[in-house]
């Protein structure tokens, strides 16, 4: 029997997706960048120190990669819905509790510094929950739209963009302007608004029985089952790799050999989603006019000739135009993965999927960091290069391979 939803969202698509996919996909990213690039900033008002500030960076991420594991399983065995409100509940009550208690003191204590800390590693894991809830949701929109998929994950695409663009400047603002209180009680607010908005599964879940392991192992086998979004996950982890090293090292490139500011350093970064989401706009006409292979071997090409070129930059200005460039393939690139994962993954098997390749897809930034952190900065232009050279390749080769395979798709 059609359900009242899915009714709603034959008769009228588009608000359909924008009050069932997009608001809450838009709710939780906003909540999503002020968690990751807000709470370092957090620890560092609170602690004043760098040391922790860092940890608190790795306490965040270590934590969700080690959720992706159970996130996925969750999501295929209780539904997208449950499990986005819930992680969206829970961390709304999270930071309100941290408000809470850092209201209550004054100064840094160990107190204080223990509560930031938790926070830091309690919403990583929460966020990456929701995030993998939203991201399946997304895929069943996709799925629905048929031929129009990739504008529904450009749409997507573009929301996490404004929410990267946005988060962090607004976390800091209100850091500044109204304590940690004022920023917790927003971010609680965004996590509330995702959790009243949870996008409705249009279908009960498979209840499905395992442990996180074994959801895990079916990702991974059926990641291995479809070579096409094996060799676009496989492209992507080298240029990742690329791209975490540039993020890596860009403060020490950006302020110690270019002899420019913080906030020169964070501009790029402005600057860069800007790019992304005009690339994004780009992309989703071009894919209707060439396709999905074409549009993203030329994405390819651009992100790799902008890492190799980044290289040669000695100004501030080159350095930032190349950085812009390579973000805006990037996302061009996303739109790429993100079609072909919704169109090629089983939706019985899709939480576990995904949380499988967004995991070997992260893995490459922290390794990066680790390199960056290893190697001297005289080195980083060495470094740089080889990683873009690798980066070359690998892209290269997934996209020849995927015309081989002439996949629907593409």
């Amino acid at each position: 029997m059609t359900s009242h939803t899915e009714l709603r969202h034959a008769r009228h698509p588009a608000t359909g997706l924008v009050r069932g996919i997009y608001v809450p996909r838009g709710a939780d990213a906003a909540a999503s960048a002020m968690t990751t690039y807000g709470i370092p900033l957090l620890v560092l008002a609170t602690t004043g120190s760098t040391g922790l500030t860092g940890l608190a960076f790795a306490l965040e991420w270590i934590p969700r990669l080690a959720a992706f594991a159970v996130a996925g399983t969750m999501v295929d065995r209780y539904g997208t819905t449950t499990v986005f409100r819930l992680a969206s509940l829970a961390r709304a009550l999270l930071v309100l509790a941290a408000a809470v208690l850092l209201s209550s003191w004054t100064g840094v204590g160990p107190t204080a510094t223990v509560t930031v800390m938790v926070l830091a590693a309690l919403t990583g894991v929460l966020t990456e929950c929701s995030y993998i809830a939203a991201e399946t949701a997304g895929a069943e929109a996709s799925r629905r739209a048929g031929d129009r998929a990739h504008k529904v994950q450009s749409v997507l695409l573009g929301i996490d963009q404004t929410a990267t663009l946005a988060g962090p400047l607004a976390a800091g603002l209100l850091l500044e302007w109204g304590g940690p209180a004022g920023m917790l009680v927003t971010l609680a607010c965004c996590s509330l608004l995702g959790a009243a908005l949870a996008p409705r599964q249009p279908q009960a879940p498979k209840k499905s029985t395992g442990p996180a392991a074994g959801g895990l192992r079916t990702g991974w086998t059926t990641l291995r089952s479809l070579p096409a979004l094996a060799w676009m996950v496989t492209g992507l982890v080298v240029s990742n790799f690329a791209a975490g090293l540039l993020q890596a090292a860009m403060p020490v490139i950006v302020v110690n050999q270019l002899g420019r500011s913080s906030a020169d350093a964070g501009l790029i970064w402005s600057a860069a989603a800007v790019v992304s989401l005009l690339a994004l706009t780009a992309a989703r006409t071009a894919i209707d006019r060439w396709g999905l292979w074409p549009v993203g071997a030329v994405a390819a090409t651009i992100a790799a000739a902008a890492t190799l070129a980044v290289t040669q930059a000695h100004t501030y200005t080159g350095y930032l135009v190349l950085i812009a460039v390579l973000t805006g393939g990037e996302g061009a690139l996303s739109v790429v993965l993100r079609t072909l994962r919704s169109q090629l993954i089983p939706p019985a098997v899709f939480g576990s999927t995904l949380s499988v390749t967004v995991l070997v897809l992260l893995l490459p930034f922290p390794l990066a960091g680790l390199l960056v952190a290893a190697v001297p900065p005289a080195m980083f232009g060495h470094v740089i290069t080889g990683a873009a050279v690798l980066q070359a390749v690998g892209l290269a080769a997934a996209f020849t391979r995927l015309r081989a395979l002439r996949t629907p798709t593409a």
